[in-house]
């Protein structure tokens, strides 16, 4: 059996490279913001959600420069439906980082990067490799499938990513690493997928020791998750007559920190709903909605039974919380969980600001 060889790889990527919002045209410097940005959206998040959302924010922060200046809020807003919101907060103080530390320009190696806030080994790793060109392994997803599956790595992941990148680094070409880390994540989002992968159309067909042994599909081994306690809660949509909705903002830190949603309960396994009344924002008449809202996150899933209700136009918001117009809700941040929320009360969110 052959070993596999970047000239094959490079070969293929020349050909079929995917064409990205995000990618620099054969022959160009990339620009480190773009690439950046682009694969912190795509941490947990595919290439076609991304997409629409990348462009957004792009025209709405052309720069790195201008993502730091921007108010956190309206970061949060621009982020809000692509989830696990920390990633927005991190991007946004390393934005913040480069600029005050690094005069708007991103440090070149996997350390400089590393030191900033948000950037862990996979995307200091890519951003070296694609916009600097230097000979770092970037292993996400799609590259530890490629490379435990050519190389029938047994190991389980998580625990088999060191050996998996002790791989991509013994394969690094001399020239063209940004290039070799794009074609090895395009091998596996096109080529070496999950399931039914196009083997027969593969440059390292002959070399990928699991396809010769027919076990592609079983790569890669991993280890078995535990499923989270589901976890309940009430949600309280309460509308002004004057066409508010009663809104306030998460703590900064934590699960969907510095979003903002309804008021809501705790959200606990053994929440009983009929303390519900006692979580509600005011003492009024709530009328519970006929679905229940669910939701998964990372850890846990979350069922979140919602309610309604109504104030005179003149009632003002308790502490902590705001009166939002319906009107200017695409302004918010609200998190995809909320959405929901307010779907199920009947409320349909207005176009977001550009």
């Amino acid at each position: 059996m052959t070993a596999p060889a970047a000239a094959d790889l490079l070969a293929w990527y020349d050909r079929h490279r995917r064409s990205l919002p995000w990618r620099a045209a054969a022959g160009t410097r990339p620009d480190p913001y773009r690439i950046w940005a682009s694969e912190i959206m795509l941490q947990q998040t595919t290439v076609a959600a991304v997409k629409p959302y990348y462009e957004r924010f792009m025209t709405r922060f052309p720069s790195v420069k201008a993502l730091a200046e921007a108010p956190s809020e309206e970061v949060m807003q621009a982020w809000a439906g692509l989830g696990y919101y920390s990633r927005a907060r991190n991007l946004h103080a390393c934005a913040k980082a480069v600029v005050a530390e690094h005069g708007g320009r991103f440090p070149e190696s996997e350390e400089g990067l590393r030191a900033l806030p948000g950037i862990g080994a996979y995307t200091a790793g890519a951003v070296a490799a694609i916009a600097f060109d230097k000979p770092a392994a970037a292993v996400d997803g799609n590259v530890e499938r490629v490379m435990t599956r050519l190389f029938a790595i047994e190991a389980e992941l998580p625990g088999a990513r060191p050996l998996v990148r002790d791989r991509v680094l013994a394969l690094l070409p001399p020239t063209r690493p940004g290039d070799f880390a794009q074609a090895l994540m395009d091998l596996g989002a096109t080529i070496c997928t999950p399931r039914n992968p196009a083997c027969g159309l593969c440059p390292w067909r002959e070399p990928c020791v699991a396809r010769a042994e027919g076990t592609q599909e079983t790569f890669p081994r991993k280890a078995k998750k535990k499923a989270g306690l589901i976890r309940y809660g009430a949600a309280f949509v309460l509308t002004r007559a004057d066409g508010a909705l009663l809104l306030r903002t998460r703590p900064a830190k934590g699960l969907l920190g510095g979003m903002a949603e309804v008021p809501t309960s705790e959200w606990r396994a053994d929440y009983e709903l009929d303390g519900a009344a006692q979580d509600a924002p005011l003492p009024l008449r709530w009328t519970q909605a006929a679905q229940a809202v669910r939701h998964v996150f990372t850890h846990f899933p979350l069922e979140l039974t919602v309610f309604t209700g109504t104030v005179p136009a003149a009632t003002p918001a308790p502490a902590g919380m705001r009166f939002t117009p319906l009107a200017q809700l695409g302004q918010e941040p609200l998190s995809g969980v909320m959405v929901k929320v307010l779907a199920a009360a009947g409320l349909k969110l207005p176009p977001s600001a550009p």
